[in-house]
C-alpha cells in the first residue's frame, strides 16, 4: 500500500429514529439555521415538519433554501451564500441526497469569504480557510457526500461540472435513517446503486494491486450492493436491504476503501462532462461510461480485471485467456446495469455521437489511474458508448 493520511471527523447517527439525535447536535451551534432541501419530497413525506418542529423546540430561527436540483448549479449556491451572510447563519442543515449536500458544501465555503466561491474554490482550487458548519439528514444513498469533504457543482452557462474538496467541508454530523428511503422512486435507487458501485470501482481499479485490505473492503461493498438492489426494488420497505445500501454508499466514499490506493476518477470526470452538457442523472452517465472505460483500459491492469471477474461475477476461468476472463467480467457489469434498469448507451439518454468531441474537450482528466488518459482516449471511450 502507498503512504496515506486518513482523516474523517463526521459523526454518524445510523438507524431507525436516528433523528432523535438532531436536538443534541443543534445544541452545539448558534440559533440561526439554514435548512436546505430539494424538490419537496421531504414536505410530502413529513420529514420537513419533523425537522422544523425539532428546530422550534431547540429555539432555532430557521431560514430556507429549497429547489436544489440534481447536478446542483451555481445559482442555488449563490442564493444560499446570500442568506448565510445576511442572517449570520450558524449551521446549514442539508436534508436530501448528494446534490443537496454538495450544494450546501459550496454555500458553506462561500459564506465565509468575500471572494467568488466558484472562481476561488472550484476553478482555482484555493484552500478553504473557514466554512459555515454543516449537518446532514440523508434521504438518498448514492454519493457518500454525507461523510466526505467533496462537492460537485455545475456552471450551466459554461457546460462545466467540477469538484472541490477541502477538510473544512466535512459535515459535523450526518443522520442516516434507512426508512427515509422507503418512498424513493425506483430510478433513484438504481442510479444511487450505480453511483456507489462506481465509487468503489474508481478506487479498486488503481495501483497498487498488491494484496491490501482496501481492495477486499471495496469488493465487500460491491458485492453487498449487488445483493441488495433487487431486494430494495422488489420491497420498498425491506429495512435490511435499504440499510445495507445506505451504509454501502457511505463506505464507498468516506475515504476508507481508498487508503493506500492511487485512485482513478477519470470515469467520473467523463460523466461530469456528459451531465454538464445534457443534465442527465449522474448514475445514468456512470452506467454508460464505466463498462466502456473498463474495456479501453483493461490491458493496463489485466490481472486486476481477472480478479474482479472471478471474485465479483463468478466467472469460470477454465480454458479461457486472461483477456477473455476480463472481458466476460466487464460484460457482466454492463449486463447488470441493464438488468436493473440503468441506461448503457449514450443513445438511450439522447446524447448524439456528433457532440462527443465537444464533450471530451471539457473533461478535466486526473492522473491517478494506471496510465494517464488523453482527450483522444476520452473520444474513443465515448464513441464505444454510442
Amino acid at each position: 500500500m502507498q503512504k496515506f493520511t486518513f482523516y474523517n471527523p463526521t459523526r454518524i447517527y445510523f438507524g431507525k429514529n436516528a433523528i432523535d439525535n438532531l436536538a443534541t447536535e443543534l445544541g452545539k451551534f448558534g440559533n440561526n439555521i439554514l435548512l436546505a432541501y430539494g424538490g419537496g419530497s421531504i414536505i410530502k413525506g413529513g420529514l420537513y415538519d419533523i425537522v422544523k418542529a425539532i428546530c422550534g423546540r431547540c429555539g432555532k430561527t430557521v431560514y430556507e433554501v429549497s429547489g436544489i436540483m440534481p447536478n446542483p448549479r451555481t445559482e442555488k449556491v449563490y442564493e444560499g451564500i446570500e442568506i448565510c451572510k445576511k442572517h449570520d447563519v450558524d449551521l446549514i442543515l442539508a436534508v436530501g441526497g448528494g446534490s443537496v449536500i454538495d450544494c450546501v458544501k459550496a454555500m458553506a465555503a462561500g459564506a465565509k469569504t468575500d471572494k467568488d466561491f466558484w472562481q476561488t474554490f472550484y476553478r482555482n482550487k484555493e484552500k478553504c480557510e473557514a466554512a459555515t458548519p454543516i449537518g446532514v439528514i440523508l434521504t438518498l444513498p448514492a454519493t457518500g457526500s454525507e461523510m466526505n469533504s467533496g462537492s460537485v457543482v455545475t456552471k450551466w452557462d459554461e457546460n462545466l461540472k467540477t469538484d472541490y474538496t477541502d477538510d473544512c467541508l466535512y459535515p459535523h454530523f450526518s443522520i442516516l435513517d434507512p426508512t427515509y428511503t422507503y418512498t424513493l422512486p425506483a430510478n433513484q435507487i438504481i442510479y444511487g446503486a450505480v453511483d456507489t458501485l462506481a465509487h468503489a470501482f474508481e478506487q479498486y481499479f488503481s495501483a497498487p494491486d498488491d494484496d491490501n485490505p482496501s481492495d477486499y473492503l471495496a469488493e465487500a461493498v460491491i458485492l453487498n450492493v449487488i445483493s441488495n438492489v433487487e431486494k430494495a426494488l422488489a420491497c420498498p420497505t425491506d429495512y435490511e436491504a435499504r440499510s445495507n445500501l445506505m451504509w454501502d454508499s457511505t463506505m464507498a466514499l468516506n475515504r476508507v476503501i481508498g487508503c493506500g490506493k492511487r485512485q482513478d476518477w477519470n470515469s467520473h470526470m467523463i460523466e461530469h462532462a456528459l451531465s454538464g452538457f445534457y443534465d442527465i442523472p449522474h448514475g445514468a452517465g456512470l452506467a454508460i461510461v464505466f463498462p466502456n472505460w473498463m474495456r479501453y483500459v483493461r490491458h493496463l491492469c489485466l490481472g486486476r480485471f481477472v480478479r474482479f471477474a472471478e471474485r465479483i461475477w463468478g466467472v469460470n476461468p477454465k480454458g479461457k485467456t486472461d483477456d477473455e476472463i476480463a472481458l466476460e467480467g466487464i460484460q457482466a457489469v454492463q449486463d447488470y446495469f441493464r438488468s436493473i434498469g440503468a441506461p448503457t448507451t449514450l443513445t438511450e439518454v439522447g446524447i448524439p455521437a456528433e457532440r462527443i468531441e465537444e464533450i471530451a474537450a471539457k473533461v478535466e482528466l486526473t492522473e491517478g489511474g494506471y496510465q494517464p488518459l488523453t482527450q483522444k482516449d476520452v473520444v474513443e471511450i465515448l464513441k464505444a458508448a454510442v
